[in-house]
């Protein structure tokens, strides 16, 4: 039942995607510079908050599966963000890809690729749309 569904949305409190790490430490390291905050939560598990949004960073990792993960962050300003991943030289760092903010025809992205191959994409969506 619809009404069912709404009430059950209304008890989900957090959806958090896991993310694989090769090297669980040089991971939750790399996020922490990146500006996550870590929150524990076992020695194979921990939270890595920004704000009100989070994911959960796990010592757990399968190549294929790290190779095709996407996270999509959709920010404000991306070349702020652009800015702070250069100026933290994590590419470098790091021996990660990076690429700088390009127009899409649905917004402007850029883009790092984590220690474990997870890529990010950062974008900034026109209000306009």
């Amino acid at each position: 039942m619809v009404g069912d569904d709404e009430n059950l949305a209304q008890t989900v409190e957090a959806m958090r995607p896991l993310l694989p790490a090769r090297n669980f430490d040089i991971s939750r390291k790399f996020y922490q510079e990146l500006g996550f905050r870590p929150r524990i939560l076992t020695d194979r598990l921990v939270e890595m908050q920004l704000g009100s949004n989070s994911f959960i960073l796990q010592d757990y990792f399968v190549q294929q599966w790290a190779d095709n993960f996407v996270m999509h962050m959709q920010v404000s300003d991306v070349n702020a963000w652009w800015a702070h991943i250069v100026d933290l030289d994590l590419g470098t760092r790091y021996r990660v890809k990076t690429s700088a903010p390009q127009q899409e025809d649905w917004g402007l992205v850029a883009g790092i690729v984590d220690p474990s191959g997870v890529l990010w994409r950062i974008a900034q969506i026109p209000t306009s749309r």
